[in-house]
């Protein structure tokens, strides 16, 4: 067990921790970037570093590890978990505006995400990149090349998985992490006195000393933490205490004792800020060096583009993303999925940054905004589990998460100044994607309320069936449905125009919980209304994948034998047309209507043998 929890936490750092490693390639660099104004002074260096360290203590160590990490949906973490968790937890009504404010900060927060996963790629592999230039001159030229190289090789081989590749991520993090220790400990060696840093003094003495320049600073301090949300994130993919032994035995000391190092050597050397990482470390270490960073900073872009992949699977199984084409990488992990249309999306994305933006310091100003916007809606949904699941009185709820967002809300306000100088980026993505999410989770919505209102109820619909026997033809039909109340409308329209009715019917409505998995022996319910006429509720998790062969399979368990090869899938296709009193603004309109049209068929989706699908049109005014 003991052995095991090692194992666990050293896949942790592969996966976990990446991206808040290589931070220390930029992060200490930008503090004093020539638009904040700073002097590189003893107290200066002294004070940042300060804020760095009491910034990686009070947002990591005690914020997320010692208080999110509680906030746990069944084991999983995330945003769009944490908002399902939080939505449960007050039990808010159905249709309450509070309800409504929650929902739409916390698909707000996973939107900032994505605008995350964009950016994080370009940065983390530029900034390794640039380390050669210091090897020599001669590779100046060739630095955006050679990054986007490494990045088009990076999206290309995402659709073969990372099953294998991600054996050796926990490892190749550890060395990462022992590197940075060493580079710190030689710099620390040079200036012991850069330890006086230590003492939360030097941060105060900062503040009352730079004023408004000292809180531009927080924008770039910030960048040390940048990452810290994928530690709530991938709790479902190793737990609680693995994460926390290998930040505080492992990731933690690296981090301090590496900036450290970067400040020790400015004391002495302050024209090393044009790289301080890199030029911590000797000459003959630097080509190794350039190759260490550039694994390391490929595996945390891994970690935010296989995020962006979980994420986007949360959003359609939530019903706020249509069907995106899911292929699944691993037969063992669930988790490992590839999500072509996502992919390339973000490739672009990537690219497109590395070639606007052309350095890591340009980037920088762009990094950061996104992260703090999420860390702040965390805040906010913490609060609310801490109130209505944990039982904490207000004044506690109030102190404790009140203290963490005075300190998010000064972080993004120092962010939101960059905005004119990149920080519009992760805004316009996180928009974006915003106005996606629900365009589609309101159209769908009003599609939803449409098709009710030209439906009958099962029980009257089965009344009518006795009452009036159609004529019954052999085989089994089963009718796909959203609606756990009526009769599908592919249903009333066989039976209007055709007269008959297959001789098994079974109404299948697949639903998606508010928590992450749902026990198979709790998965499917069936209920037969009238004898050969069933209905069947399925429930899955949001973590989880609806297949057509397991749902079958759970009904024969419960001695409803469908066979296959003997069974027809109907479902229907909805054309979507506007309405006389239109719902949406007629942008809004076209907008979902291209989006249902593009969505992935349910006979793919669900992996339905497309041979025995019968899709009904059904045009729908919304």
């Amino acid at each position: 067990m003991k052995q095991n929890l090692w194992l666990l936490s050293l896949g942790a750092l592969g996966v976990v921790f990446g991206d808040i490693g290589t931070s220390p390639l930029y992060a200490l660099r930008e503090c004093f970037s020539p638009e904040h104004g700073l002097i590189l002074s003893p107290e200066n260096i002294l004070g940042t570093l300060s804020l760095i360290f009491w910034t990686l203590i009070i947002v990591i160590c005690i914020k997320y590890l010692f208080f999110v990490l509680r906030a746990d949906n069944r084991g999983e973490g995330g945003i769009l978990s944490l908002m399902a968790l939080a939505l449960r937890s007050a039990r808010f009504e159905e249709k309450s505006k509070r309800k409504w404010i929650i929902t739409t900060v916390g698909v707000f927060g996973a939107a900032l995400l994505y605008g995350d996963g964009v950016i994080t790629p370009a940065i983390s592999v530029l900034s390794a990149i640039e380390g050669l230039k210091y090897v020599t001159p001669v590779f100046e030229p060739y630095l955006i090349p050679l990054t986007v190289f490494i990045l088009n090789t990076l999206f290309v081989v995402q659709r073969f998985g990372t099953a294998q590749i991600g054996r050796i991520f926990g490892p190749i993090i550890l060395i990462w992490f022992l590197v940075l220790s060493a580079l710190g400990i030689h710099g620390i060696m040079g200036n012991p006195e850069v330890m006086w840093a230590l003492s939360p003094i030097y941060a105060i003495q900062f503040f009352l000393k730079n004023g408004f320049a000292g809180f531009l600073v927080l924008g770039s301090v910030f960048l040390v933490v940048t990452g810290g949300e994928a530690l709530y994130a991938d709790m479902g993919h190793f737990g609680k205490r693995p994460i926390q032994r290998a930040w505080f035995f492992v990731a933690l000391p690296g981090l301090i004792l590496n900036y450290f190092g970067q400040g020790a050597l400015l004391l002495s050397t302050p024209a090393a800020i044009s790289n301080p990482f890199y030029l911590l470390a000797p000459n003959w270490s630097l080509a190794p060096l350039v190759l260490l960073s550039t694994i390391a900073s490929v595996i945390a872009s891994q970690a935010l583009i296989s995020g962006v992949f979980s994420i986007t699977r949360q959003a359609i199984q939530l019903g706020l993303c249509p069907r995106l084409t899911i292929i699944h990488t691993s037969s063992q992990e669930i988790g490992q999925i590839y999500v072509p249309s996502m992919n390339w999306a973000m490739f672009v994305g990537v690219i497109w940054l590395v070639l606007t933006f052309k350095n890591s310091s340009n980037l920088a100003s762009a990094y950061g905004i996104a992260v703090t916007g999420t860390m702040v809606i965390t805040t906010m949904l913490a609060f609310l589990v801490a109130r209505f699941k944990w039982g904490w009185g207000l004044p506690k709820a109030l102190l404790i998460f009140g203290s963490f967002m005075i300190m998010d809300l000064g972080f993004l306000g120092a962010n939101l100044l960059k905005i004119a100088h990149g920080g519009w980026v992760p805004l316009v993505i996180g928009a974006a994607i915003y106005l996606l999410l629900t365009t589609w989770q309101k159209g769908r919505r009003i599609l939803f309320q449409r098709l009710k209102e030209r439906s009958l109820s099962i029980e009257e619909f089965c009344q009518s069936l006795l009452r009036q026997p159609p004529l019954r033809i052999s085989g089994t039909a089963i009718y796909m449905t959203g609606d756990p109340w009526g009769v599908p409308v592919p249903l009333l329209h066989n039976l209007k125009h055709n007269k008959v009715l297959h001789e098994r019917v079974a109404i299948l409505t697949i639903q998606t919980k508010d928590v992450p998995t749902i026990p198979k022996n709790e998965r499917v319910s069936i209920l037969e209304i009238i004898p050969n006429f069933y209905r069947i509720l399925v429930s899955y998790g949001f973590m989880e994948t609806p297949k057509m062969k397991h749902i079958l399979e759970a009904c024969r368990q419960n001695d409803i034998h469908f066979r296959v090869h003997e069974t027809t899938f109907v479902l229907g296709r909805e054309t979507i047309l506007q309405g006389p009193i239109p719902h949406m603004s007629l942008w809004r309109e076209k907008l979902f209507a291209l989006m249902s049209k593009n969505a992935q068929r349910p006979t793919a989706f669900f992996k339905i043998p497309p041979n025995q699908v019968i899709e009904v049109g059904i045009q729908v005014e919304i």
